[in-house]
């Protein structure tokens, strides 16, 4: 799975050399001769078309013999082929000849693939003919542009698949033509005429390969369809919309694969993990069948199959050339899925079916499927369905919690006459669609899709049915446009560009498409799961994964994404007043695990990785509590970014005040000390540990801030926290005894080294013989057992190390790199937790070592990607992902908040030349583009 170009494709005329005025020069005598207008604008129509069809256009329906169209075209060749006497060397356009040089001393191979016939003629007079690899002309394929062909036979000469070659074209048709063979394009000319290409450029003056290609890292690619992998596939190319998440199932479906779509805030109840998100119908569902035979890749054979998720648009393309089974037909099948980011209610389906050699009778069957499961736990039941030749409805309901969801869909087709009917298969409800294709007929099939849910609509059915009339008049194209225009918006603020490293690129913006689609845009009532909605690991529960790893990007790039998500936690508030009275402390205690409510769902039993037939306790739940601060952090980080004091006031500041309530019971006084025993830190490699310092820390933090907010609040909002005195029984005692806990609790500094030490005993514990276990494939937990991981120093994820990325300016540099020195070495980076990589990637910069950082940084980068912890099939890992971001924008940049705003202050790679980014800080902003080749 990759984004890279290993060849450059161009088309000849007006890319390499002008030939496109002697053409247009050429239909114009052409034209005069017969009596024709022909203008320059007419002529637009002409680039990138074959010969033929130039004519027909140029004739616009006048009826010619097929002879006098003979000696028609074979009069404006002799034409043109007299002008291209004249073409020499000097004929090149500007920047080719150098970008030519360029390609050839990079190792990148180059092809031309043009629609004229006299293309060798013009390559042997341009004197290029040993510059390129590949020469493919009108005579090469029977299908001209707009159809792939040419495109795919020039990569198939070159040995290169289409997903690693780039296209550079001057027409429309072409641009078209090679996007149909899943090939990155770049564009010349003006936006009006090659505005779908991926790159649109003037010309090639001055465009260096790295111009070209660096296009090619919007996008994720799958170049072979490998059954095997699959899950982790289905895992990278999930879709979202800040409402859903599908996963990247195949809408035909494949044996053995996980599909499922997950939507905010769909709960059930679930087994000992108590509550799950359910798996809802599955909208992309389709049978395809080609002259009675069911399309599959598990049957049959394809070829020119390539996959990739467009990250600018967040629409996910598939196309496969299929032969039939026992027959010499061959289908090509395109397919375009939208879950629309402009509408989060909407979604679609775009197919393409066209025959290449023999006519073919298609039947497509498209349904609402919802005979899905949570891996084999069953939670919706159907209330009702519908279906006739025009539409299908369905509508379920979850098994415990009753919740009920509605979709709706439609067919729309273009290209050939159809019969459509009803399909009213039980639980399956959707339209028949059935066609007779010529060769080389193009039909289009659009599956509109809308859905809806009790959580948004009091008659989920009709508003489903509402917005299925609304979304299929409308049509695909415009549909696209409104999606495409808001992912725009996204990316105009919220991208990170990486000159220099494309595999960096590539990985850092699948991250932030990822956590946008997971963040909901409207909703307040839900958060963002350790999973967000890309799969069944974790159930859908959110832990502070959401509130450290992943709302700081949200936060300094789409604050209104980050308020949302942090109301979750305060609409989950007497969730966790209950978990603190539960265990005998006023106040508010966040769960562990959080679902709906805010009660704590983490399970307390679960299977030993070791031996499954045995169950191994769960702590986490019980004495993971450091989760409470992590909540108060994030919304003071919101807070300061933002500048939000409605926000503070009336939700961040009370929820400060009611979880210092708690903190102040749990900790322990000891003498003129305190103590919080019995936790399980950040680590998570030891439980049952005392005074761990990353959870001190916090609870340090976490007190001196709620003071600081209480004297912030009696200033600005006297009547409002007179309320909060009295609900909390926030009285002088109890803020003197916080002062106390703040001035006494135990963290385990030593101030003449700078070394913190883990948790008390930690020093004690036994070394790790860390060459012994050079060659494992799995965590030292896993190799060492839960009980004996507890008596050695070794940890899961950074600790005391994210204690200092969090409060990194109130430590000086000695006791940085004391600690990175001491811990850095004794942490799983490798097989540990997903979490730490980026941190250690932040952590490094800070102790002036960017090279090291970026080690750190390539093995978060590659966690989902590459899937190099062997566990992506579960989902998308969403604290990575947004650790990622920060390990850029902290780390490599450097960036810190200043009385005058952000600062940075870079430590960048060397291979890095360029690192730009946008933040926003109290509504304003900041632009930052760090080169540091400028700056030498």
């Amino acid at each position: 799975m990759d984004a890279y170009i290993d060849a450059v494709i161009f088309d000849l005329d007006g890319v390499i050399t002008d030939t496109a005025e002697y053409h247009f020069q050429a239909w114009k005598r052409l034209a005069q001769e017969n009596g024709i207008p022909f203008t320059r604008a007419d002529n637009e129509k002409l680039r990138g078309v074959s010969r033929r069809n130039s004519l027909e256009l140029l004739l616009a329906g006048q009826s010619v013999t097929e002879s006098q169209a003979e000696e028609m075209m074979a009069h404006k060749n002799g034409y043109y082929r007299e002008m291209l006497k004249t073409v020499s060397p000097t004929n090149l356009l500007p920047g080719v000849k150098n970008l030519l040089d360029e390609l050839s001393l990079n190792g990148t191979k180059v092809g031309i693939a043009s629609a004229s016939r006299n293309a060798s003629t013009v390559v042997d007079r341009l004197d290029i003919r040993n510059r390129i690899d590949v020469l493919c002309d009108g005579s090469s394929v029977n299908r001209q542009k707009p159809a792939p062909d040419l495109f795919l036979h020039t990569a198939n000469l070159l040995d290169i698949h289409p997903s690693r070659c780039l296209v550079v074209e001057d027409a429309a048709s072409g641009i078209e033509a090679a996007q149909a063979a899943g090939m990155i394009t770049v564009g010349l000319g003006p936006v009006g005429r090659v505005g779908k290409a991926d790159l649109v450029l003037p010309n090639l003056k001055n465009v260096s390969i790295a111009d070209l290609t660096r296009v090619a890292t919007w996008r994720v690619s799958e170049s072979e369809f490998i059954p095997t992998q699959q899950h982790h596939h289905e895992t990278v190319f999930t879709q979202g919309n800040g409402y859903l998440g599908t996963r990247g199932t195949l809408e035909e479906g494949y044996p053995g694969d996980l599909q499922a779509t997950f939507i905010h805030g769909f709960w059930d109840d679930a087994p000992i993990v108590s509550t799950e998100l359910a798996n809802v119908p599955d909208w992309t569902a389709l049978e395809i069948w080609i002259d009675g035979h069911n399309f599959k890749l598990d049957c049959g054979v394809f070829s020119n199959y390539i996959r990739y998720l467009d990250l600018r648009t967040g629409v996910l393309h598939r196309r496969v050339r299929w032969s039939l089974p026992n027959s010499d037909s061959e289908v090509d099948l395109l397919f375009e899925r939208v879950p629309s980011l402009a509408d989060p209610h909407v979604m679609i389906v775009h197919l393409e079916i066209i025959p290449i050699n023999n006519p073919v009778s298609v039947e497509v069957r498209s349904m609402l499927n919802s005979h899905v499961d949570n891996k084999g736990l069953l939670h919706l039941h159907t209330v009702s369905q519908y279906s006739d030749e025009n539409q299908a409805d369905l509508v379920v309901q979850t098994r415990s919690t009753e919740k009920i969801l509605a979709m709706s869909t439609r067919l729309v087709t273009e290209g050939a006459h159809v019969k459509c009917a009803g399909r009213d298969c039980s639980g399956s409800p959707g339209i028949k669609m059935s066609a007779h294709l010529n060769s080389g007929q193009s039909l289009t099939l659009d599956k509109f899709v809308t859905v809806f849910t009790s959580r948004e609509s009091e008659d989920p059915l009709a508003s489903a049915q509402i917005k299925i009339k609304e979304t299929s008049s409308a049509g695909y194209e415009t549909l696209r446009t409104a999606n495409d225009k808001v992912w725009k918006d996204f990316w105009e603020m919220s991208d990170v560009m990486i000159e220099g490293d494309d595999e960096a690129q590539v990985a850092l913006r699948h991250s932030l498409y990822q956590l946008r689609i997971a963040a909901s845009t409207n909703e307040q009532h839900v958060s963002i799961g350790a999973k967000s909605l890309s799969g069944f690991g974790y159930r859908g529960h959110t832990f502070w994964d959401n509130e450290i790893f992943v709302l700081p990007f949200f936060t300094y790039t789409q604050p209104a994404l980050a308020r949302n998500t942090l109301m979750y936690r305060w609409h989950t508030l007497p969730g966790a007043r209950l978990k603190a009275a539960a265990n005998g402390f006023s106040g508010a205690q966040y769960a562990w695990e959080s679902a709906e409510t805010g009660k704590e769902v983490t399970p307390t039993w679960g299977i030993d990785f070791n031996d499954p037939s045995k169950l191994t306790r769960i702590w986490t739940g019980d004495i993971e509590i450091h989760i409470s601060a992590d909540i108060a952090y994030a919304m003071h980080q919101y807070w300061q970014v933002t500048g939000d004091d409605e926000f503070w006031k009336s939700v961040g500041v009370p929820i400060l005040l009611e979880t210092a309530v708690f903190w102040g019971e749990r900790a322990e006084p000891e003498g003129d000390k305190f103590a919080i025993r019995d936790v399980i830190g950040a680590d998570e490699y030891h439980d049952h540990v005392d005074n761990n310092a990353f959870t001190n820390r916090m609870v340090k933090w976490h007190l001196e801030t709620a003071l600081a907010a209480f004297d912030w609040l009696t200033d600005k909002a006297p009547k409002h926290v007179a309320k909060l005195k009295q609900q909390l029984n926030l009285t002088p005692d109890r803020l003197a005894y916080w002062r106390r806990i703040i001035d006494g609790l135990i963290i385990l500094h030593n101030p003449e080294t700078g070394l913190i030490e883990q948790f008390e005993g930690f020093f004690q514990l036994k070394e790790v013989k860390w060459p012994a276990y050079d060659e494992r494939t799995k965590s030292m937990q896993e190799l060492l057992g839960i009980e004996d991981t507890n008596k050695y120093q070794v940890l899961k994820q950074a600790d005391v190390i994210m204690m200092l990325c969090l409060h990194s300016e109130n430590y000086d540099k000695k006791t940085w790199q004391t600690n990175w020195d001491y811990y850095n070495p004794r942490t799983d980076h490798s097989y540990g937790s997903s979490l730490s990589p980026a941190i250690h990637a932040w952590a490094a910069c800070n102790s002036e070592q960017p090279e090291l950082a970026c080690e750190h940084f390539i093995r978060a980068m590659r966690t989902d990607i590459k899937n190099v912890r062997g566990n992506s099939d579960d989902g998308i890992h969403a604290a990575s992902a947004g650790g990622l971001w920060q390990a850029v924008i902290f780390g490599f940049a450097g960036l810190r908040l200043t009385e005058n705003g952000p600062k940075t202050n870079p430590r960048l790679p060397k291979h890095w030349k360029r690192l730009s980014f946008k933040v926003l800080f109290h509504g304003q902003v900041y632009e930052f583009d760090i080169q540091p080749e400028k700056s030498r």
